[in-house]
């Protein structure tokens, strides 16, 4: 959808797909009233095929995989031995196949650490990306789209699979829920044509962005830093199970579940201003002249002008006077 008219390219590692197609606030009122139709192709995507693939998946992810059903998704953290979180998966298991997509540029330290922890189990690993393009249909309409688009509509936490190859995979999305089409990366054009055919509209990656930051839900490298533990941006039962066996990480995630207290949390920050440049990710958080944490993503919304996420001390409060390169802001848990 790149080559939609009128499509701007994103910025960062969102580089392949489109920022907008000429009005982000419109298209983000369209995923929030309507059905749009998201390109995010630029996701990267594994598969994992062997009698082996789910009992193994589950004994080196955070997430209880082990009796996934056909058709089943959820998703997972890799945590490092100190529970810092390394990698986010989305994770599928359909066909005799798990597929795993994850942020772009990922697969790469993803497969290192498949095949790293693989050992003599039965299993084989490949790194798909070039071959499976991801879009994602947002909104209130986005069911009555698939089908006057000819496509099926799984329930929540459900994949469908597609004739062609792929799948049809219901999700929570900001915005009013909605769903993800995993199909062959040259077949993308067709269907994502199909699918405005069918009623929904183009919007690029910043008004989806623009919605999770709303609805203060973390995305990898954008709300973590290097000493990010699940607690502290809400991934705690979406994507790590606290009922499971053993894996690496486990004892932090039990300590600070135990404790109750992980020293940062994840935040809405107001940032005010008319100014078109937002701090980029990484931009210090201070209170009292001191750094108190880190921004996450930045965006314009349609509704509440320029916000972001941010991962604070525990001990900051909305009440705190907080700044980002000395202006102040004001944060919401």
């Amino acid at each position: 959808m790149i080559a939609v008219d009128g499509a701007v390219p994103a910025p960062g590692v969102d580089a392949a797909v489109a920022w907008h197609y000429g009005d982000p606030l419109r298209e983000q009122r369209a995923l929030v009233t309507g059905a749009g139709l998201v390109d995010r192709s630029h996701r990267d995507v594994l598969t994992v095929t062997g009698p082996d693939r789910l009992p193994w998946l589950h004994s080196i992810c955070s997430q209880h995989v082990s009796d996934l059903s056909d058709g089943e998704s959820t998703e997972s953290l890799v945590l490092s031995p100190h529970g810092h979180v390394e990698q986010h998966w989305q994770v599928t298991e359909l066909g005799d196949t798990v597929w795993i997509d994850t942020e772009p540029g990922a697969a790469p330290d993803v497969l290192a650490y498949l095949e790293k922890m693989r050992f003599l189990k039965r299993v084989e690993l490949a790194d798909v990306s070039a071959e499976w393009a991801v879009l994602s249909l947002v909104g209130p309409s986005s069911a009555d789209v698939l089908r006057e688009a000819g496509l099926p509509v799984p329930e929540l936490g459900q994949a469908v699979g597609l004739p062609g190859g792929g799948f049809v995979r219901a999700m929570n999305w900001p915005g009013a829920g909605g769903f993800d089409v995993l199909i062959p990366a040259g077949t993308a054009d067709e269907v994502s044509a199909s699918i405005r055919l069918a009623g929904a509209s183009p919007a690029g990656i910043w008004a989806f962005e623009a919605l999770r930051v709303e609805a203060r839900r973390p995305r990898l490298g954008f709300e973590t830093d290097h000493r990010t533990i699940p607690h502290e941006v809400g991934w705690i039962g979406s994507a790590v199970h606290l009922n499971k066996g053993c894996y690496r990480g486990q004892e932090t995630v039990a300590r600070v579940q135990n404790l109750g207290k992980p020293p940062r949390r994840l935040v809405l920050v107001y940032l005010g201003g008319e100014s078109d440049v937002l701090p980029p990710a990484g931009t210090p958080i201070e209170a009292d002249g001191r750094v108190v944490g880190f921004l996450g993503t930045a965006v314009h919304h349609h509704e509440f002008g320029p916000i972001a996420l941010g991962v604070v001390k525990r001990s900051i409060t909305p009440e705190s006077k907080v700044t980002i390169l000395d202006s102040p802001v004001s944060i919401e848990d």
